[in-house]
């Protein structure tokens, strides 16, 4: 699969601050990417050193194989890294007609583009008409103006109400759809869980994952389990068992990681043998927060 994006050892300091650390990774076409990382944690100057707005410390990066110099590749990319600048008193054709003048582009796309982002019908509207969720997505219009290879897009749903990001989701789900390769940084882990197949996560500029979303998610699992009575002798026989890791409480409720592959018709059989009557046993995949949040902790 082609490589259109690549970093290796990628670094960014402000001074004391240490915003981009030692970076490498690879983005393969077709895939929807997320950098995953709390605010702060270096992902807006990531995309920033990528785009060429920021200057690199050190370190590399090249486009399509290094086919391509940067300045040449940005003509296949399209990129939202801030709250783009659209004239209120123009309409959202005639601000993407703007737009195609910039960039030396044709305009024969813009009808093509706003049926993309579900703004067809209010193409003839004043900007100062829409919505923060319009306005966020004529800004992806914009950016697929020039049919980009890649989709780059920072906390494309920053500040919408729950409306608004369930239609960017669903219009990045849709993109992606066509083929179109995806980088989006994102503090929300439901974001990416949703939308992306593949998942860079970083904390202070230091990557601490990159591969599936699917992959960072398929551990042995856990058991959320539930006795009435006789509560601490079932802590003690988990504890005894080969296939659990970690144990801990939340509420009434005792969480149990497991090692190795084990069913719920098993571990219910054994407890049962040892005098334990569970009220609630279930067997969970662990979420991408609780990978996210066992990544960034340690």
């Amino acid at each position: 699969m082609e490589t259109i994006l690549s970093l290796k050892n990628l670094d960014k300091k402000y001074g004391k601050v240490h915003a981009v650390n030692n970076l490498s990774f690879d983005i393969e076409r077709g895939n929807v990417y997320g950098i995953l990382g709390p605010n702060g944690s270096g992902k807006s100057t990531t995309l920033g050193i990528i785009l060429n707005v920021v200057n690199r410390t050190s370190g590399e990066f090249s486009w399509f194989n290094g086919k391509l110099s940067t300045h040449q590749a940005l003509k296949k990319v399209g990129a939202i890294i801030e709250r783009p600048n659209f004239y209120p008193y123009m309409t959202a054709t005639q601000n993407l007609a703007l737009i195609c003048k910039i960039k030396e582009i044709s305009t024969e796309k813009i009808n093509e583009k706003l049926a993309t982002v579900n703004l067809f019908e209010r193409r003839d509207s004043k900007f100062s008409t829409f919505s923060l969720g319009m306005k966020q997505r004529l800004a992806i219009a914009s950016a697929l103006l020039n049919d980009p290879e890649i989709l780059i897009l920072d906390e494309p749903t920053n500040g919408l109400d729950p409306q608004g990001i369930h239609e960017i989701r669903q219009i990045i789900q849709n993109i992606a759809a066509t083929g179109t390769t995806i980088l989006l940084a994102s503090h929300l882990l439901d974001e990416v869980e949703k939308v992306c197949s593949h998942v860079v996560v970083i904390r202070k500029g230091v990557k601490l994952y990159a591969g599936r979303v699917d992959e960072m998610t398929a551990s042995n699992g856990l058991f959320e389990l539930k006795v009435e009575t006789n509560e601490d002798k079932l802590m003690a026989l988990l504890e005894e068992h080969p296939a659990i890791g970690k144990i801990s409480k939340d509420h009434q409720t005792i969480i149990a990681t497991l090692n190795s592959t084990i069913s719920s018709t098993e571990i219910n059989e054994f407890l049962f043998k040892n005098g334990i009557i569970l009220s609630h046993l279930v067997k969970r995949k662990p979420s991408l927060e609780q990978q996210f949040l066992d990544l960034t902790n340690n």
